[in-house]
């Protein structure tokens, strides 16, 4: 049976004693276009009747009741980056970015964080980096879905903005008939010029 994610690298934490322990993750560093987001989550507690887990692994409907359930037993927060500024200071920084903006949007500062991935965000509260922690830690794994989510919904906006485009479906990522439709119309406003030379 594959592993879940759990409460293991909260607990480490507690021991030491942190008491407001957040999980920071990202949705987005991939596509070609829209946003880059990053979920900062505070949960307020370990039982949940959704799976929280890697966003990944999860389906939409899933990802939807998941964060529902998120949004009574947890404090989160947001952080978003444009394409523009995608562009001007690439993919890692404003990934980095977003996840400052993630934390300083917590109405709580936490005092120990838990952060997906190898990126160093270059904050003074203490942090914990964790590769693929989406999969292991139960607070990264709820800010994935937060930030999935939240991409998600934002790129189902656009859609409606650019519907020859077919947001709707493909969130920006680069699929085959995304790649076609930016051949054939060429790229709109929210694209990321800077991705887009790998493909045109």
């Amino acid at each position: 049976m594959p592993l879940r994610a759990n409460f293991s690298y909260e607990k480490t934490a507690w021991k030491k004693g942190y008491s407001l322990i957040a999980g920071i993750d990202e949705a987005g560093r991939g596509p070609l276009a829209g946003p880059v987001v990053a979920g900062a989550v505070i949960l307020k507690t370990t039982d949940f009747t959704e799976r929280i887990d890697d966003s990944k692994k999860l389906t939409a409907k899933q990802r939807e009741r998941a964060f529902s359930e998120l949004s009574h037993k947890s404090i989160f927060a947001v952080g978003l980056v444009d394409n523009y500024i995608i562009d001007k200071i690439n993919i890692a920084n404003a990934t980095i970015l977003a996840m400052k903006r993630a934390l300083f949007n917590l109405i709580v500062k936490p005092d120990f964080i838990l952060i997906d991935g190898i990126l160093r965000i270059g904050v003074d509260t203490p942090c914990e980096y964790i590769k693929s922690g989406d999969a292991k830690s139960l607070s990264i794994a709820a800010a994935s879905i937060i930030a999935k989510v939240t991409r998600d919904n934002i790129m189902i906006a656009y859609h409606k903005k650019y519907p020859k485009y077919d947001f709707i479906a493909h969130k920006g990522y680069g699929t085959h008939k995304h790649i076609y439709i930016i051949h054939k119309k060429g790229p709109c406003v929210i694209h990321r010029k800077s991705f887009l030379t790998r493909i045109i």
